[in-house]
């Protein structure tokens, strides 16, 4: 479908040690004096933020790192096993409950929960395994369709408002050559997005024991979709390793709908030359007959700020993170594309940075009403997701059957059902208790 994270290709066991989860000790030893935290990160703007926080604080100062983040959770990793992670790291709601189950995080819910009514729920909901808070989330993941209205005008077409509409537009397209999305035989994110908007749960925790369920009536609903839109042959199938062609793609009218989030708009303003201005912003599209609902954000749009188990300060560096998440000046840092990574911000109320993130350029004489449209999708994010301990194995695994799916090798079905017997395989294997 689009890129919705840049994947972190790199396997991280996790362990099971005495139960379900094992982290070390919550409480921390607080060290006199002023306290110094090492942050790591990798998003644009950071540097900045922390220098406004060391102004401002006498006790506390952030001392920052830019790391790259493909490699990001295999230094923490290494730094933990080596007994020197930072205090602070950047990390991604997707690799949590993994870090959580090496004991690699600190339980920061003593200072964090009480804060929650300052984030928006679909954030907030990244930051927690098990009911307990071991982030701070920094930023927040608005999810809709973008769609050529050129394209759409010419062959009188709506912007699609369900799922049916995406297929019915995509066959009407398809008569004069035009595909109505693109899936990257590398990325098997559609899968993923599409379960979770219709509320599958491939791990959830029950009791002492992880729950495995990838064929669910949830996920067969979004498998379907998916399968008759390759059967169909109704997608264009660009890989995500030559963006710039997916760009071009984009703006000739090759493929003319993506599902996408706020931040890879500036992409395509930077990289179309023909279609600027002609395009639009709808809702995600809906199941026929259910109530909307869009899929939580992972990586760029699912980000936080964790604090690790070997960090002496932990209280320090709880309220340094949430300082960095919800300071207006640090929140404004972040949010523009001037000087951060025009990310949207995890705070309750991200409407005033929405018009620095939605490019006029790009959008043209409907910006106004897509504006209302991003604002509209903040309370629609799924927050009952749960990444598994073993994730990212499982994400590559998945993305091998994803490209035989592409192919038309198999069906998504049986990508499903090897899927399932794989990740409870997995998990047995890494001493994990499992049931599915």
């Amino acid at each position: 479908m689009n890129p919705t994270r840049r994947r972190l290709p790199v396997a991280v066991a996790a362990l099971a040690v005495g139960g379900l989860l094992t982290a070390c000790g919550t409480s921390g030893s607080k060290a006199s004096g002023p306290a110094t935290l090492a942050y790591w990160g990798w998003d644009q703007g950071q540097a900045a933020a922390v220098k406004a926080f060391n102004a401002g604080h006498k006790d506390v100062q952030i001392k920052y790192t830019k790391i790259t983040d493909a490699t990001a959770p295999q230094q923490l990793t290494n730094a933990f096993k080596a007994g020197n992670a930072p205090c602070l790291m950047q990390s991604t709601a997707e690799y949590v409950t993994t870090f959580v189950s090496q004991g690699m995080l600190a339980d920061i819910s003593q200072w964090i929960a009480p804060h929650k009514a300052e984030f928006n729920p679909g954030a907030y909901a990244g930051t927690l395994v098990q009911g307990k808070t071991y982030g701070v989330a920094t930023s927040s993941s608005p999810a809709f369709t973008i769609y050529r209205t050129d394209v759409f005008k010419k062959y009188g077409l709506k912007p699609p408002a369900t799922w049916d509409d995406v297929i019915a537009a995509g066959k009407t397209l398809k008569a004069h050559g035009v595909k109505i999305t693109n899936y990257a035989g590398e990325d098997p994110s559609t899968l993923e997005t599409l379960a979770m908007q219709a509320g599958a749960h491939w791990y959830s925790i029950d009791g002492d024991k992880w729950k495995v369920n990838f064929q669910d009536p949830a996920t067969l609903k979004a498998a379907a979709v998916i399968q008759q839109i390759i059967d169909d042959n109704l997608n264009s199938s660009l890989s995500f390793s030559d963006y710039a062609a997916v760009q071009r793609n984009y703006d000739s009218g090759g493929t003319v709908t993506r599902q996408i989030s706020t931040w890879q708009m500036a992409g395509m303003v930077k990289n179309f030359t023909k279609s600027l201005g002609q395009w639009a912003i709808a809702p995600w599209p809906t199941f026929n007959g259910e109530a909307p609902r869009t899929p939580a954000g992972t990586n760029k749009s699912g980000g936080l700020n964790v604090v690790t188990s070997q960090c002496k300060d932990r209280a320090q560096a709880a309220q340094a993170a949430l300082w960095l998440s919800t300071d207006p000046g640090a929140v404004k840092i972040m949010a523009d594309p001037a000087t951060g990574d025009g990310l949207m911000p995890a705070v309750a109320d991200s409407s005033p940075f929405i018009d620095n993130a939605l490019p006029k350029t790009l959008l043209g004489g409907s910006y106004d009403a897509s504006k209302k449209v991003v604002t509209d999708s903040f309370p629609l994010v799924a927050t009952d997701w749960t990444f598994g301990p073993d994730w990212t194995a499982m994400y590559t695994e998945m993305a091998t059957g994803w490209a035989k799916v592409m192919t038309k090798q198999q069906k998504v079905t049986d990508l499903l059902a090897h899927m399932q017997q794989w990740t409870v395989n997995d998990l047995k294997s890494r001493g994990i208790s499992v049931e599915g």
